[in-house]
């Protein structure tokens, strides 16, 4: 029997494994007076991976835990000896997870990720740092015996969202205690809480209902919905969500009104107007009507006028009995018959999508990309992925490092960005926690007074086609 611990929705920090240093080494041996550098590179950090796996049915797992790290790399050794890259972290999570990023400033949901819906398919969502390079990598002609090496580079630590939704052929969908869950019970394998109380189902359950002629589907029993489900009233955006990836929706009517006496029709009309609510394309959604407890006195009349409202929306429509089984073979029949033209619709499959690419290249994207603000007169604040790396692998205690560095920007041209965008000798520049003077030739030119420090627009965001590679020759 199902019970409350079923989870569809939840948060989660990764952060990969940090990179391996690289090291700073000299081969030292007998009869070899000039050995020169061997300083390995350190290893890189392991990534945390989701992986969609088709036994799991939850996202309980990821309830109580939030926090999940992936190893660091080791750090490299003499004599050319390469630190270990770290073990990836690989976290299962259910077919038809929605995965999205979290804005860390708002913390509300930023973009999509991805959509993980194929048994196998893979994300990395925490890539770890890359290991340092040792002083191996800075021989030059002039640089003969480099005296430093690259730390590693941090992991970055991220929220992101989980967000399961089921993946099922039909939906049964309707009014609390229409008799959903007796349906689901009458047609498949599945065992629901069945009470005669509203709300008694509070988890989606599922099914598999076979119909005589040999076709099977999947049907998913979702809590009962009210007017107003759409803006989140009782277990609206709970539970719809679950609705969306159905081909089907199977419409239950309860042809006595319940308890309250409601008037079908309107329950019928209802339920359609909150499905068109929360999603468009859910009022187009192929559905098939189903009037429930067609064996109690006075349905007949109810069934009547359900089943003209019903076609008039070029809906078909069943009378069924959960009680005594009468009408449920003939819609399981019809159900799985639509089912299987609607599958036969569905493009042939697409060769499966490389998350992996798709989420690197957006990544590089960013990456490569640098913004300059000024903070205040004097003053400029530089960010971006790729320049920023370049900063927090320096080891800033080494002063053959640091001028390493400064090389390094004036080989792709930063100095000259800086100049461009009004930077004068004498500035500070910060990077991270870094601070420096700018050197370079500065323009004629100052920045406006009147521009506040903490409301400073961005002066310049390069795209990433514009400026020159972050890597060596």
């Amino acid at each position: 029997m199902p019970t409350a611990t079923f989870t569809d929705l939840c948060r989660i920090n990764v952060r990969g494994g940090d990179g391996g240093a690289g090291c700073m080494s000299f081969r030292r041996e007998a009869f070899v007076p000039k050995g020169g550098p061997d300083g390995g590179d350190g290893g890189n950090g392991g990534s945390v991976i989701l992986e969609a796996d088709a036994q799991l049915s939850s996202l309980i797992d990821y309830r109580y835990k939030h926090h999940f790290r992936a190893e660091r790399g080791t750090h490299g050794k003499g004599a050319r000896r390469h630190g270990k890259d770290g073990e990836d972290l690989v976290l299962k999570v259910p077919l038809g997870t929605v995965v999205r990023e979290i804005d860390p400033t708002t913390m509300e949901p930023a973009y999509d990720i991805c959509d993980l819906t194929h048994p196998g398919d893979r994300v990395t969502v925490a890539p770890g740092g890359c290991g340092g390079r040792g002083n191996i990598h800075f021989v030059t002609s002039v640089r003969r015996a480099p005296a430093f090496a690259e730390k590693g580079e941090p992991a970055i630590e991220h929220w992101i969202e989980l967000e399961m939704k089921l993946m099922a052929d039909a939906a049964l969908v309707g009014m609390p205690s229409v008799g959903k869950s007796s349906i689901i019970a009458r047609i498949s394998a599945a065992r629901p809480k069945i009470a005669d109380y509203p709300f008694t189902t509070l988890i989606p359950n599922l099914g598999v209902a076979r119909a005589k002629t040999g076709e099977s589907f999947v049907v998913a029993d979702v809590p009962g919905l009210i007017e107003g489900a759409s803006e989140g009233r009782g277990l609206g955006h709970e539970f719809l969500r679950h609705i969306e990836r159905t081909a089907l929706i199977l419409h239950v009517v309860d042809l006595t009104g319940g308890f309250e006496n409601r008037d079908p029709l309107v329950d019928y009309q209802t339920i359609k107007d909150e499905l068109a609510a929360y999603a468009a394309d859910l009022a187009t959604r192929p559905q098939i009507v189903v009037g429930n407890k067609c064996d109690m006195p006075g349905a007949d009349v109810a069934s009547m006028f359900l089943r003209e409202a019903a076609e008039a929306d070029g809906y078909p429509y069943f009378e069924v009995s959960a009680v005594t089984g009468e009408g449920l073979d003939d819609l399981v029949t019809a159900t799985a018959a639509r089912v299987v033209e609607l599958r036969r619709e569905i493009a042939p499959d697409a060769p499966t999508v490389d998350f992996n690419a798709v989420v690197e290249r957006e990544r590089l994207r960013r990456d490569k990309s640098i913004t300059v603000t000024r903070e205040e007169r004097g003053v400029w604040r530089v960010s971006g992925g790729a320049i920023e790396r370049m900063v927090v692998q320096t080891d800033w205690e080494n002063d053959e490092a640091v001028a390493y560095l400064q090389q390094r920007f004036k080989r792709i041209g930063f100095d000259d960005l800086l100049a461009k965008k009004g930077c004068m000798q004498g500035d500070e520049v910060r990077i991270l926690g870094y601070a420096f003077s700018y050197d370079g030739e500065g323009t004629d030119e100052l920045p406006p007074d009147d521009v506040e420090p903490d409301l400073a627009p961005d002066l310049f965001v390069e795209s990433p086609d514009d400026i020159a590679p972050l890597e060596d020759d």
